[in-house]
């Protein structure tokens, strides 16, 4: 049944099952799940007949999610994420549009009550009654609220749908924010990022389809298998960071050397996600934005990226260099012997308190004892 199973799958999505079963072990590899589970997953679509309906609302955002994704090799995630689920309402990718899409939106809801995934890409104005994002007729607040409502599941995607992004940056003037302030008392898995990389909505997908929940949160509902460390433990450039190697400005030496950015206005130090691990584009060599010599400006951080100045230093979460590192043609070889005479006279001091601290110790036993200590 499962060979059978396998073989359709490799005629409706036009790749080798070796390519497939490839691709669901990266992704159970990012879940931090084991290769059973791969293959648990890989024939969870298989033998899937009744792929979960689909309800994807846009509201105040660039596209950015939607765009990245159909960009996306897993190979073709738009293939894959397409066999994966019906796609039965998407503003951006529906063939037909008027009156006769709303009407299908509303028939799918009403025919999979409790069934289906609702994606909600994009921030929602809630200001004078939610009037500034109108689709068909309807406010973007209240059709999230509609559609909300019998939805087995909901994912915001994006950092505009997660906490409200670029327009709920300044003033606010539209009273934009993210899904789960308009849903209070619903879970909303957020998955932040501008735009967020395709393979963590993918992988939170397969997961849903293959065990019918949403995988493990942390404490601001993001998916733990992407968002569980922070950019600054996994970065290329950490080593310089532990070194006091940093880049100053644009184009000097530190930055032509590859040097950390953290002067720059590197958030990747309070900002967690896991594009140091799987990058961007799929092209692998470092190719996402601080591998490319541009500072991390935590999208994907709620009150981070869209908030902070890119100027200004990182809320270091680990540990914070000393901002008196001398600059780098400074160091030079000439301090060397300066710097191993230190260290020699510093050796010498150390080693004579761990010997004063030994005696000192000796001498409270014996007092203790009343007399000499023969013991080892």
């Amino acid at each position: 049944m499962i060979e059978t199973s396998f073989a359709e799958l490799e005629q409706r999505l036009g790749v080798s099952r070796r390519t497939f079963l490839k691709f669901c072990t990266g992704v159970a590899a990012s879940l931090g799940l084991s290769t059973q589970q791969a293959m648990a997953m890989a024939e969870a679509v298989a033998t899937h007949k009744q792929r979960p309906p689909v309800i994807w609302l846009h509201g105040q955002e660039c596209t950015g999610p939607t765009e990245s994704l159909l960009r996306s090799e897993q190979p073709t995630l738009d293939h894959l994420i397409l066999d994966l689920i019906s796609l039965d309402y998407h503003q951006t990718l529906d063939a037909g549009a008027g009156h006769h899409v709303e009407h299908i939106k509303a028939e799918a809801m009403k025919a999979n009550k409790g069934k289906y995934l609702l994606v909600i890409e994009g921030s929602i104005p809630t200001k004078d009654g939610g009037i500034y994002c109108k689709v068909g007729g309807q406010t973007m607040l209240d059709a999230t609220t509609e559609a909300a409502e019998h939805a087995a599941a909901i994912v915001a995607i994006g950092s505009c749908a997660s906490w409200g992004g670029v327009p709920s940056g300044g003033s606010n003037p539209t009273g934009a924010v993210g899904a789960q302030a308009v849903l209070p008392d619903k879970t909303v898995l957020n998955i932040p990022g501008c735009p967020p990389n395709p393979s963590n909505f993918l992988a939170t997908i397969l997961y849903f389809v293959t065990y019918g929940k949403l995988p493990e949160l942390d404490n601001k509902n993001r998916p733990k298998f992407a968002f569980g460390r922070l950019i600054h433990e996994n970065c290329e450039r950490r080593p310089h960071f532990d070194a006091g190697r940093f880049a100053l400005e644009f184009g000097d030496e530190g930055h032509k050397k590859g040097y950390c950015l953290y002067k720059l206005g590197c958030k990747g130090p309070e900002t967690y996600n896991n594009c140091p691990a799987i990058e961007f584009n799929n092209l692998g060599g470092g190719v996402w934005p601080i591998g490319v010599g541009h500072p991390c400006f935590g999208c994907s951080e709620d009150g981070v990226g869209f908030n902070k100045p890119l100027f200004s230093l990182a809320d270091v979460k680990t540990h914070t260099p000393p901002n008196a590192f001398p600059l780098i043609e400074d160091r030079g070889q000439k301090s060397s012997g300066a710097s191993a005479g230190a260290a020699a006279l510093a050796g010498v001091a150390v080693g004579a308190a761990v010997g004063a601290s030994a005696m000192a110790a000796k001498k409270v036993k014996e007092q203790d004892t009343g007399g000499d200590s023969n013991e080892a």
